[in-house]
């Protein structure tokens, strides 16, 4: 039978700290962290409030006169301070964290699903959408950025397809992004699922996660009344972004249904 040492408790204090002893190669470093840790919390996002797990990267930057970093301070970062998921409390944190790891520059992502409450056009059949949410938020000496994309799904029809054909075009669903940078001041210009209201707009139709057969109908006849290049969507959505005064990048990707390849097209205004 192997022998298993037994646990004894020992106080911290006592325990040589490797990671804060002094470096001579003179060398810093831009950035030192944890990433991927995978974590519960509760999304806040204007009046939505929804339970996940979210994937979480946190790194600094750290001095040319310290060994190391010390990792599990951030994992705890999470715990008492990003639990409850607010993107306007971001500038708070990042203070918080540039104060514990004396650090210079700060950066905290996190990438995490929500969903908004869906219902088919005609019958009204209501269910849930799912969505991606990424956050960026970085302090540094230039002050405090934070971006948040948002990825949503509309539906495409060919504005050329349309007018050469004697009937009949074809469609294609479509990716859209659309990140949006923020300040200490306004940290989340646009929320989560303002973004989704609004992508969902651009399309030749959104799409649905319920479609019965007069949902059906609506929304096909809706795509082939509204037909919609890529660059229709993504110059649209960029305009809205404008008229609000907020700097973003639209990223639009079709799923092109006729082609073996995608259309893409993007607008960077950040």
């Amino acid at each position: 039978m192997r022998h298993v040492r037994p646990a004894v408790a020992i106080e911290e204090s006592t325990l040589r700290d490797i990671q804060n002893e002094l470096d001579i190669r003179g060398v810093p470093i831009d950035r030192v962290g944890v990433a991927s840790v995978k974590y519960p919390v509760s999304l806040v996002d204007g009046q939505l409030a929804q339970s996940g797990v979210a994937d979480f990267d946190i790194t600094v930057a750290l001095s040319a006169d310290k060994r190391g970093t010390h990792m599990s301070r951030m994992v705890e970062l999470i715990r008492d301070h990003l639990t409850e998921l607010d993107p306007r409390r971001l500038p708070i944190v990042l203070k918080v964290a540039a104060d514990a790891f004396e650090a210079r520059t700060v950066s905290i992502g996190a990438e995490i699903q929500f969903a908004t409450e869906v219902a088919a056009p005609v019958t009204g059949r209501s269910v849930y959408q799912v969505h991606g949410l990424r956050l960026d938020a970085s302090l540094d000496q230039a002050g405090v950025d934070i971006q948040s994309t948002v990825t949503a799904e509309v539906t495409s029809l060919c504005p050329c397809s349309k007018a050469i054909s004697d009937y009949g075009a074809h469609n294609q669903r479509s990716n859209v992004r659309l990140t949006t940078v923020g300040s200490a001041d306004t940290p989340y210009p646009i929320s989560a699922s303002e973004a989704v209201s609004m992508i969902r707009s651009i399309g030749s139709a959104p799409v649905y996660p319920i479609v019965k057969r007069p949902d059906e109908r609506h929304i096909t006849m809706q795509a082939f009344d509204h037909p919609v290049f890529v660059e229709d969507m993504v110059r649209d959505l960029s305009v809205r972004c404008d008229l609000l005064q907020v700097r973003h990048r639209v990223e639009v990707r079709n799923l092109e249904s006729i082609h073996s390849h995608d259309a893409v097209a993007s607008i960077d205004r950040r």
